[in-house]
This record gives C-alpha cells, structure tokens and sequence, in this order.
C-alpha cells in the first residue's frame, strides 16, 4: 500500500497476506521475508548490504512504497531497509532508494489487479526479469553460484555455507527440485504486509506533572545551579517522553510514521540528530526526514532475546529532499538510530 507525501502522519501497521499480494509486481509496502525488489536493475551488492559494523550480511527489514505524484521519474518509489540480526552485533542498518517512471521496462502501465492471479503458489523467485539472480537464504544479489551445480546463486560465503548445511547438499544434483526445496535458514523475518492509515489529527494534550519541591527535598546538599541544571534536564526528558507516549496512545499498534518533510517524535531527548549530523545526498541536496520505526515493531519479528538481538527505540530514515537519480538503480540513503537505554 502506497503512503502519501503530504499533510498528517501516515501510520503503518502489520497484517497477514497472502503471499501473492508481497511480489513486487503488487507494489507492496512490507516487513519481513525476502525484498520485493522494485526496479530489477542495479541492485545492491553484497558490500553493501554488509553491516558497517560487523561486515556479516544484513538481514532484510522492510520496504515501503512511497511514490511522489508530482514527480514522473518517480511514479513508483520505494524505500528498503536493512538490518544486522547477527548477536552480538545486532546494530548495523543500512537503507536504500529506487524509483521509476510508469513506463518503464519491468511493469504494466496499467495498474495491478486487485483479485488473485491464477497461480498463487508459495514458490520463491530467485531471478529477476533483469537476469539478475537472488540469494536462497536472503533474496538479495546473489553473485556467487555452487560451484558444484552452479544454479544455487548466494550472497556470501556465509549464506552459501548456511543452505549447504540446511539442504543444498542433498538437493545440489538433483535441478528440478532447486526452487522448491528452499529450507527455512532461520534468517528471514517473519513476512507481512504494511497497511496505512492517516493519523487523527486530534490527540489530547500532555498532562505533565512537575513537582521542583519534591525533588529538592529529596537532593539533600547539592549545590543550587546543579539542582536547576537536572531539574531543567529530567523536564525536558519526560517531555519528550509523554509527548511520544501520547502521540502513540490513540494507535499503539502503529509500527511506522511516515510524513516527508514532517518532523519525527523522538522516544528520549538524548542521540537526537543534530542538522550537521544528517549528510547531505551526494547530489548536493539536504536530506529531510521521510519515515520512522517503531519499536512496537519488534514485537512481530520473533527476534526478542534482550542483548543479543535487534533492538531499538526510534529508527528514523532521512532520503534526499530532491529524490534524485544517481544512475538505474538502488541510491543509499542514511538512517539514524536511537536505542531504547536512551530513555530516561
């Protein structure tokens, strides 16, 4: 489901569908599974959907379709991203852009179905029409191929040691069952669709409760300007706070807030990026604030071993204000993370 640009928050929450409503050919906002890739050219490799931090491959999160109306050589758009699931790193992200005109060499001018194709079968694609191959475990480029039987294309090493282990070594001779005999690698998230609505505008207002005279006595001898300073501190903190409690209280499923050009709500007043923090896109232009995760959205990927797993309180994703072209294919863009032990 598409996103708007304009006016409100869009909020995104999770549903059940069926597998035939998350091929790209649906243009599909999504979490989860294998990326419904947009343009089937350009792809990014294996370098760079590496983790930063860790070098392992990262795991796909989710994709969101957010066309620009106004823009021809942006009719369909969509934003993927990525994460480090590997423990005990878990911190990597990376997110990336691709947009086409309607007319262009991989789908119908004419807007897709609503109504089920004949064939709705769970079989996975693992070749784009580009030619381009996928990876069995992840669904990403896949440039490395089995050596053996040379039709099983991987990612990395790691994930062709991964399906080898899981089945491929008892499937590798046998071609006609290659597509159909995928394993479950234990690496995907959980799959399902995003559906949005529009925030109502109307919420209530923040009751904040700020009682000086209780703190103070309770601080014994500190030193007056100390006491100002984390009073002023703790106040700005559980402004933040309520103000993100509040904002989430009418919807609390919401897994995502879209709004290009709005601004995020923040989960802690400490790891806010700063203008200088968010680098401008290689184009020139500034990059604005398009949409934010959730950590309700942790709740559906099955990934909930504190410390050893994804984590995070707001996952905020900056794209260039322009929506430029650099070229075919997928542009990254930057994401900026603040972990939930940022809350007061």
């Amino acid at each position: 489901m598409a996103v708007a640009s304009a006016g409100p928050a869009e909020l995104g929450f999770v549903e059940a569908a069926p597998a035939w409503r998350l091929r790209s050919e649906q243009f599909p906002s999504k979490v989860g599974g294998r990326p419904a890739w947009l343009g089937a050219a350009g792809l990014p490799g294996p370098e760079e959907l590496a983790c930063a931090l860790c070098g392992r491959p990262l795991a796909f999160l989710l994709q969101l379709y957010a066309p620009l109306p106004d823009r021809a050589d942006a009719f369909h758009r969509c934003l993927f991203l990525f994460c480090c699931r590997v423990p005990p790193c878990c911190a990597g992200l990376r997110v990336f852009r691709n947009q086409l005109p309607r007319k262009n060499d991989f789908y119908s001018y004419e807007p897709p179905s609503e109504n089920p194709p004949p064939e709705t079968g769970e079989s996975v694609c693992l070749q784009l029409k580009s030619g381009a191959h996928l990876c069995r475990v992840c669904g990403c480029l896949g440039p490395k191929t089995c050596s053996r039987c040379h039709k099983a294309h991987y990612c990395s090493k790691e994930h062709q040691t991964l399906d080898w282990r899981l089945g491929h070594k008892q499937a590798c001779t046998q071609s006609e069952y290659l597509d159909t005999t995928i394993p479950d690698h234990n690496f995907l998230f959980p799959e399902f669709e995003i559906v949005i609505e529009t925030e109502d505008e109307i919420t209530p207002e923040v009751v904040e409760k700020e009682n000086e005279s209780e703190i103070i006595g309770s601080m014994g001898e500190v030193p007056e300007e100390e006491l100002d300073s984390m009073a002023k501190h703790e106040s700005r903190e559980d402004k933040i706070f309520q103000k993100f409690k509040t904002k989430i209280a009418l919807e609390p499923e919401q897994v995502l807030r879209y709004g290009r050009g709005i601004a995020p709500i923040w989960i802690s007043g400490e790891n806010i990026p700063q203008e200088k923090d968010i680098p401008d896109c290689p184009c020139g232009a500034k990059r604005i604030f398009e949409f934010q995760v959730m950590p309700q959205l942790l709740n559906y990927l099955k990934a909930d071993t504190l410390g050893t797993s994804v984590d995070w309180g707001v996952v905020a994703v900056f794209t260039c204000a322009e929506s430029c072209r650099l070229g075919i294919g997928y542009t990254e863009e930057f994401v900026w993370k603040q972990d939930i032990t940022d809350t007061p």
